[in-house]
């Protein structure tokens, strides 16, 4: 049994958020929401097939495999930035935080297809309408998470913030799985909700400075076959990318 997911029209998204925040979106509301031109993730769907895999997971787990990309968004124009590693600080990440972690880089038909930069800059759009900035750094992050090890798990960290402002989790495909339910819970109570995002397309936003959000862990329905849940994974930071020198402010 999955809970459905309490989803947000595209014209009552920014107050949703900004109320809650959080807002749930169905793909025709996503793609309305960031003028998309057409099912993005229908097309992008076969990038997912040949992530490698997360070399860095300290629980010793062999369930997630992942790519990684950086840009800088001001208004319209979408920037990717050189290659570099991916880092979190402790206080945001306890299993995880406090390295540099190296990840492929996105592939070159998926970094170069204009929709992504579209996503990207609409992206910018409604996390500019939470809070002021002339620019977004953005990381983009491609997850799959499987039963190679017969769980995975999609947050580890356990339910946590990242450190920056906004955070989109699309959802990308669910095969042959049961569990991954998303949980968002106020940072500041016990007041939360949970659901399952089962369309592909469908979009969680998170103000990730008001609430803490995780995935239950997954398990195939056929035991006999491997599951996946695959995702792409986008945040959006004021003032810089989240790196060594950086000092956030405490969660």
């Amino acid at each position: 049994m999955t809970l459905s997911p309490p989803l947000t029209p595209p014209g009552e998204l920014r107050a949703q958020i900004r109320a809650s925040g959080y807002a749930v979106l169905d793909r025709a509301g996503a793609q309305a929401a960031l003028g998309l031109h057409d099912d993005v993730f229908g097309r992008w769907a076969s990038f997912w097939s040949d992530l490698p895999a997360d070399a860095h997971l300290r629980d010793g787990g062999r369930y997630r495999r992942r790519r990684h990309a950086s840009y800088v968004v001001e208004g319209a124009h979408v920037e990717p930035v050189a290659h570099r590693a991916h880092w979190q600080p402790l206080a945001y990440n306890a299993l995880h935080g406090g390295i540099e972690r190296w990840f492929e880089p996105l592939s070159p038909a998926l970094a170069s297809d204009p929709e992504l930069a579209r996503l990207l800059a609409g992206l910018a759009q409604h996390a500019g309408a939470l809070r002021s900035a002339p620019r977004w750094f953005c990381e983009v992050h491609q997850f799959r998470i499987d039963t190679t090890d017969g769980i995975g798990r999609p947050t580890p960290e356990g339910a946590h913030r990242d450190g920056v402002d906004l955070v989109a989790v699309f959802l990308v495909a669910r095969h042959n799985v049961k569990g991954g339910e998303t949980r968002v819970f106020d940072a500041r109570g016990p007041q939360g909700v949970r659901f399952t995002l089962t369309e592909p397309g469908s979009l969680l936003l998170v103000d990730d400075e008001h609430v803490i959000h995780e995935s239950t862990p997954i398990q195939p329905i056929d035991a006999a076959g491997l599951a996946w849940r695959d995702t792409l994974v986008v945040t959006l930071r004021r003032g810089g990318f989240l790196d060594p020198r950086s000092e956030p402010a405490s969660p």
